[in-house]
C-alpha cells in the first residue's frame, strides 16, 4: 500500500483516535498532521511493516506526549472540550452524566488521559499500552488505575450528578 493510499483510507479513524488521545480536536489535527509528515519520509520502511497504522498510531501518542512536554503544561479549556463532545441537547441523565465524565476525563494527567483513551476507546491489552507509551505494563496498569481512581473519587462530587449547580 502506498502512503496515499494509506491516507484516503485511514485519516479520518487516525483523527479520531488522535482527538480521544488528546481530547482536543484542534490538537488532534496538529499532531496527526505531524505525524504524518514524519511517516510519509520513512514510509518505506513503515509500509513494509506488518500493521503500518499500529505503528502510526503509536507515533500519534508520542507525538502527543512529546507535545504536551514542548508546551507549558495546561488545563484542557472548556472550548476545547465542548468542541470535542459537541453541542449536546439535555436528554435527560445520561448526556448530563456523558458531559460530567468528559469534564472529569480533561483533569486527568496527560499520560493517564492516553492511557485511558488507549484501554477503552482502542481495547488494548497493558502490555499494548505499555507499548505505545513507551513504559512497563505494570506502569500502564498503574496509569489506568491511578486515572479511574481519581475519577471515582471525583465522581460524587461532579455537580451534574448530585442535581447541584
Amino acid at each position: 500500500m502506498t502512503f496515499e493510499e494509506f491516507v484516503a483510507l485511514r485519516l479520518g479513524a487516525l483523527l479520531r483516535y488522535a482527538t480521544v488521545v488528546t481530547w482536543d480536536p484542534h490538537l488532534a489535527e496538529d499532531v496527526t498532521q505531524e505525524v504524518l509528515v514524519r511517516a510519509q519520509q520513512r514510509w518505506g520502511r513503515i509500509g513494509g511493516l506488518d500493521s503500518p497504522e499500529a505503528y502510526v498510531k503509536r507515533m500519534v501518542v508520542n507525538e502527543f506526549l512529546s507535545w504536551r512536554r514542548r508546551r507549558a503544561a495546561r488545563p484542557v479549556s472548556r472550548e476545547s472540550l465542548e468542541a470535542a463532545a459537541g453541542s449536546v441537547p439535555d436528554h435527560g441523565t445520561s448526556w448530563g452524566e456523558r458531559d460530567a465524565m468528559w469534564r472529569l476525563i480533561a483533569t486527568l494527567p496527560a499520560r493517564q488521559r492516553a492511557a485511558v483513551a488507549l484501554r477503552f476507546y482502542e481495547d488494548m491489552s497493558y502490555d499494548e499500552i505499555a507499548d505505545a507509551l513507551g513504559c512497563r505494563a505494570v506502569t500502564a496498569r498503574s496509569h489506568v488505575s491511578r486515572a479511574l481512581l481519581a475519577l471515582r473519587e471525583q465522581l460524587p462530587a461532579a455537580p451534574i450528578l448530585t442535581g447541584e449547580k
